[in-house]
């Protein structure tokens, strides 16, 4: 589709007519341009788009707010733990309602954790390992209580993935035992602050909300509450930033390309968000594909990627090194992690070492990018220059995070080469090193490097296991310092969040965890 065309079907889904509350009826509505996920089921996926609508249509029993993100009761008033880890008992708050008036129990806690758990997706895997269906139970009708199998230290910091589903509103939608997956794939059975509208949504291509005056939270922290979105992706780049500076849409991704930045300051309608980060990004490395099951292989191009001018000259210095794949503002990261330098003869003595073990340095590698991120095709790009001075062949292969993602479920699968941010679904380290280097979780996007090291799955079970802050600090620390050294993957940058704004939002507010994509906080200017 052409600009011209795209910028008016964008303007034209932006100005389409919603039922609004009257006193707000000539509000135009926010038109959010970040991208949506593949499907409305927060309990199918696990990746930054899904947590929109984690954030906006749905709630836990807690929520991280702020930056740096503070962990707070939402729909849980409060918890209780057992001394040796196992058991927590959790009481909701009262007077919850979901969108379609009905209460919320806990039951409906217990229903939504045994889903989760059953279905066995993406947000499980924080939970499997230590959480079984029937160890979640109602204790009364305000009160459930999870009974681990061991301890389990980032419990209730993970406890924000999970969302509570009406299961009353999803019973009729059960079919051959999907827990309504089907049905909830395009539709929505929550409490958020914001409610789905059915009849508009395509999956990744639009979705309009609207406000639910009942939310839990009430709405005194909003004296002017945005009353209807129109979540409306735009792919490319040049046309996403061309339709923000127009006014077509109120808000970016939260990759702003860096050469963008002044050209979206400088225009009197629009500003960049600016916000510290706990976002790494990464070059993964399939260690199952030869060459990359070789570590000199795996250290030749960890000194290849030119990581100073990618970061300050193409990225222009808003972004810090990271050496290693906890973000450097995380407790548990060594501070004296030494990270990997760009030195070509470097480079090629390690790919000597590897094509002398064997390892088939000459075959062309694919570097799978996400075509709608451009700082993915830059990324690749500026390697597959420096590679080729040492005589390896790059190929550049344009994908989508669906389809990578999809693909990373087997190693034979996963492409050679791929690139990504690891964001903050929670703040822990297990949410870093832990889900992407002990190899339980083989099979996951976040561990497509298919890693194996016996001694570092050792390590993260413990630093998992242990209620000890002190003692699971030195464990990640420990883990960290041997992943480093084994180069698994190519770590690039921790970033600066920077997402394009018109003027006319206002109260937006940044935490890692969501990306700044809390609808509920802000307000329009008229």
């Amino acid at each position: 589709m052409g600009f011209r065309r795209l910028r008016a079907a964008v303007l034209a889904a932006a100005i389409a007519t919603l039922p609004v509350a009257p006193a707000l009826a000539q509000q135009r509505p926010l038109v959010w341009g970040d991208t949506l996920p593949a499907t409305l089921d927060p309990h199918a996926i696990f990746d930054v788009p899904s947590q929109f609508v984690l954030l906006n249509v749905y709630d836990g029993l807690y929520r991280y707010q702020g930056n740096p993100p503070q962990l707070v009761p939402w729909l849980a008033e409060s918890h209780t733990t057992s001394a040796d880890g196992l058991t927590w008992d959790f009481t909701l708050r009262e007077g919850i309602r979901f969108h379609d008036g009905s209460p919320m129990t806990a039951e409906d806690v217990v229903y939504s954790f045994r889903r989760l758990l059953a279905m066995n997706r993406a947000p499980a895997a924080a939970f499997t390992p230590v959480l079984r269906a029937e160890n979640v139970t109602a204790t009364g009708p305000r009160t459930v209580r999870f009974v681990l199998s061991s301890p389990y230290a980032p419990f209730l910091s993970a406890i924000p993935l999970v969302a509570i589903v009406n299961q009353r509103a999803l019973a009729p939608h059960v079919a051959n035992n999907d827990w309504g997956a089907t049905w909830l794939a395009a539709n929505s059975a929550g409490s958020g602050a914001y409610r789905v509208d059915p009849a508009n949504y395509q999956a990744r291509v639009s979705m309009d909300l609207a406000r639910f005056p009942d939310h839990f939270m009430g709405w005194g922290h909003n004296q002017r509450p945005i009353e209807q979105v129109r979540a409306r992706p735009v792919l490319e780049t040049s046309t996403r930033v061309l339709a923000l500076l127009r006014g077509e849409i109120d808000a970016t991704d939260s990759y702003l390309p860096t050469d963008q930045v002044e050209r979206v300051d400088r225009n009197a309608r629009t500003r960049v968000a600016r916000d510290e980060s706990m976002r790494v990004f990464i070059i993964r490395m399939n260690n199952r594909k030869p060459p990359f099951d070789n570590r000199d292989a795996r250290l030749c191009f960890a000194h290849a990627f030119n990581y100073q001018g990618f970061n300050e000259v193409i990225l222009r210095g808003l972004v810090v090194r990271n050496g290693g794949p906890n973000p450097n503002n995380l407790w548990g990261n060594p501070p004296d992690l030494t990270p990997y330098a760009f030195n070509l003869e470097t480079a090629r003595q390690h790919c000597d070492r590897a094509r002398a073990a064997g390892a088939p340095i000459g075959r062309e590698i694919e570097i799978h990018i996400q075509s709608e991120l451009e700082q993915t095709t830059q990324a690749a790009q500026m390697f597959q220059a420096d590679l080729r001075r040492i005589g390896i062949n790059l190929r550049i292969v344009p994908n989508t995070w669906a389809n990578i993602t999809s693909a990373t479920a087997r190693a034979e699968s996963t492409p050679d080469m791929w690139i990504h941010w690891v964001s903050t679904y929670f703040v822990d380290p297990e949410n870093w090193v832990g889900q992407m280097y002990d190899s339980q979780f083989h099979g996951t996007w976040k561990a497509s490097a298919w890693y194996t090291n016996a001694e570092v799955d050792t390590l993260l079970r413990r630093a998992r296991a242990s209620l000890d802050r002190a003692e699971r600090e030195r464990l990640y620390q420990q883990a960290t310092r041997q992943i480093v050294a084994d180069s698994p993957d190519i770590w690039v940058y921790n970033t600066l969040n920077l997402r394009g704004l018109t003027r006319r939002v206002e109260g937006y507010q940044f935490s890692p965890v969501g990306s700044g994509g809390e609808i509920r906080l802000m307000s329009l200017a008229n």
